[in-house]
């Protein structure tokens, strides 16, 4: 299998990292090298997070650059629009509806993001309401599950050993919850025309 680099971003306090750790995990148990690469930056203060996960028969590297991505899962519009060039023009991109203004949006110094979502449109994006189909999973807190199972319809993964992985990855009590936002996250992209598979 040649490499596939998939690039997920987001905001602190969403839940990339855990996402990019189970995207490795899957992997890994599939007989595959993986290679990951996380930035934080300030994202214990609602700051820029990003992650590459990478993996193949050999993965020299944990890193890309713009125009190198197969898959960019953006947890937010914003960050959906500032990554967007990292991913490649026949690429898959995932993101969430979700929009979290930075803080000098809040204060009134910046301009806010109006037309993010139908720039994002525009290239192509599959859009997913991640917290709302958590919610009606029964899962409120696991909108970045429900992206990873939108994301796992375009890889080559047994969803079985995604759910066997996201069951030993999240603490023992939310398991059932993460695993129905896992199979709803699925189930909103395969009704969707525009997803593809």
């Amino acid at each position: 299998m040649s490499v596939t680099t998939v690039m997920l971003v987001g905001v602190g306090g969403q839940g990339t990292i855990l996402a990019a750790d189970v995207l490795a995990k899957v992997a890994a148990a599939s007989g595959l090298d993986v290679k990951l690469s996380e930035v934080h930056g300030m994202s214990q203060r609602g700051g820029s997070v990003d992650t590459v996960v990478r993996f193949g028969d050999v993965v020299h590297s944990p890193i890309t650059g713009p125009g190198g991505a197969d898959h960019l899962v953006a947890f937010e519009l914003t960050e959906g629009a500032r990554w967007l060039h990292y991913c490649k023009p026949e690429g898959r991109l995932v993101v969430n509806e979700r929009t979290i203004d930075p803080l000098p949006v809040l204060i009134g110094d910046e301009p806010g993001s109006a037309g993010t979502r139908a720039s994002l449109e525009y290239e192509g994006a599959v859009l997913i309401d991640a917290e709302a189909v958590a919610c009606a999973a029964g899962s409120p807190r696991s909108a970045n599950v429900v992206l990873l199972g939108a994301l796992s319809l375009g890889l080559p993964f047994d969803p079985e050993v995604w759910c066997d992985v996201i069951a030993k990855r999240v603490p023992p009590k939310t398991v059932e919850g993460n695993l129905a936002a896992f199979r709803a996250g699925r189930a909103a992209c395969e009704i969707d025309e525009e997803c593809p598979r």
